[in-house]
This record gives C-alpha cells, structure tokens and sequence, in this order.
C-alpha cells in the first residue's frame, strides 16, 4: 500500500534527563508521519474534520530497538497496511541516519461521524485517492 518518508530532527526538549527521546514523544513522530501521508496524497485531517468526520487514535503500539537522542536526523517511515473501511491503519519504521531501525509501530484510527459520534465508512475522496 501507499509509504512515505518523512525526517524529523530530535529537539533538546523531547528528551529526558539521559539526552534520550521521552516515550510520550513516540506518538507525536508518528501523528506526524500520518499528517504528512495524508497531506502528501491532497487529503487532509482539517478538511475531513470540517466535512464531520473524525479521526481518533484507537490503538497505539510502539516497539522500541534503539534509543534515539537530541539531534538525531530521523526518518518516520509510514505505510498504509490496508485498504479502510471503518478503521485505517498505519504500519511505521523509524531509522537513523545510517539505516538502523530504531522503532517499529502500529496506530489503527476509527473514521468517526461528528454528529453521531459512530464509526462509518471512509469518504469517497479518501478511496479514490488511494486507488489513483
């Protein structure tokens, strides 16, 4: 399915007291790697929101290799793992400048109608996009 590759450069706040990424920044690399998917193929969080659509995190999972540390170049690797349906979800590799995979994760979102706050279906848009 559809991959993009984003690099991110690690900020002195992101981590601990040991210079080594905080856990809870993890999910932050990650939502990053999903926006930049999204906006990558003309969809965006902000338009779906906008049409009533949400899109919650309903399952996180993060296997941590290696330790990443402030100023690492990283590279977010993101992979839709499947075509949606009422859940899309990600596949991700994070590596270092040389190659090594430092993390691998999962994230699994539910297409949310604003309204009702129910699952449904993703928006045409969405699918058609994914098959150009």
């Amino acid at each position: 399915m559809k991959r993009d590759e984003i690099e991110i450069r690690i900020r002195y706040a992101e981590t601990d007291q040991m210079g080594v990424v905080h856990h809870a920044n993890y999910a932050l690399y990650l939502e990053i790697g999903r926006v930049e998917w999204l906006r990558k193929l003309g969809l965006s969080y902000k338009k779906m929101e906008e049409e009533g659509i949400a899109l919650p995190v309903i399952s996180l999972r993060v296997n941590y290799v290696k330790p990443i540390h402030y100023d690492d170049l990283i590279k977010v690797k993101t992979q839709l793992k499947e075509r949606p349906r009422s859940v899309v979800e990600f596949d991700y590799e994070i590596a270092n400048d040389f190659g090594e995979i430092l993390a691998t994760a999962n994230t699994v979102l539910a297409f949310i109608n604003m309204k009702t706050n129910k699952p449904t279906r993703p928006p045409k848009y969405f699918l058609d996009v994914l098959d150009s």
